[in-house]
């Protein structure tokens, strides 16, 4: 068992980066005992050990924000855990998708290098979805309905190929944006998760290669 296996401080703590198991995000850090590990392993969600209040809490317990474990890892030296989480909603009690923020060391962001920034975007437009945030521009498009998001996809293809038809890279650059940010929305409308898309084009270049 990998309760067996983790090293505790002396204060009975293991410290557990908490990560997004699709977007490989890191959403928080916290702290677990033997106790709330253990609850976590029984119940599939990630159970914690507040030092502040000196008790164990269950993420999303009152805010409904809970994390279905996907897997646990500790490092070599087994005094640190890995945990990957499916999260239904945001980890942070702000109510932003991650604990973490702050500006880039480097000109390119992480989440490009892996395209995974698409499907952080898809976590916040179903937050919109749900919680209809008033004058939001998300919130706008889902309450005048599908016609009104496919009509917007079909203005900014327009304007995708008016922007490449004059090899305006800048304009194109923009409009491209905004048509990927419009699809982003169709399908988060029709309940079509974004990795579905990715894996059928995945399955094509398996194909085709």
């Amino acid at each position: 068992m990998i309760k067996d296996m983790v090293r505790f401080d002396e204060k009975g703590l293991v410290p557990a980066i908490i990560q997004d198991a699709e977007t490989m995000e890191v959403l928080t850090l916290a702290y677990m005992n033997e106790e709330s590990l253990a609850k976590t392993l029984e119940t599939g969600e990630t159970w914690f050990y507040s030092r502040s209040r000196q008790e164990l809490w269950h993420k999303g317990a009152t805010s409904g924000n809970t994390q279905s474990v996907v897997s646990i890892k500790y490092d070599c030296d087994q005094d640190a855990l890995l945990i990957q989480v499916k999260p239904k909603g945001p980890a942070c009690h702000t109510g932003a998708v991650s604990c973490f923020s702050g500006e880039e060391v480097s000109e390119r962001s992480p989440h490009l290098a892996n395209y995974q920034f698409l499907q952080t975007l898809e976590k916040v437009i179903q937050q919109r979805y749900k919680e209809r945030p008033e004058g939001a521009y998300t919130t706008y498009l889902f309450e005048k309905g599908l016609d009104k998001i496919l009509k917007k996809i079909g203005e900014e293809a327009s304007e995708v190929i008016i922007a490449a038809k004059n090899r305006e890279q800048e304009e194109l650059k923009w409009e491209a944006a905004d048509l990927m940010y419009h699809l982003l929305v169709l399908l988060v409308e029709q309940d079509l998760p974004f990795k579905e898309v990715l894996r059928t084009l995945e399955k094509r270049h398996k194909n085709r290669s």
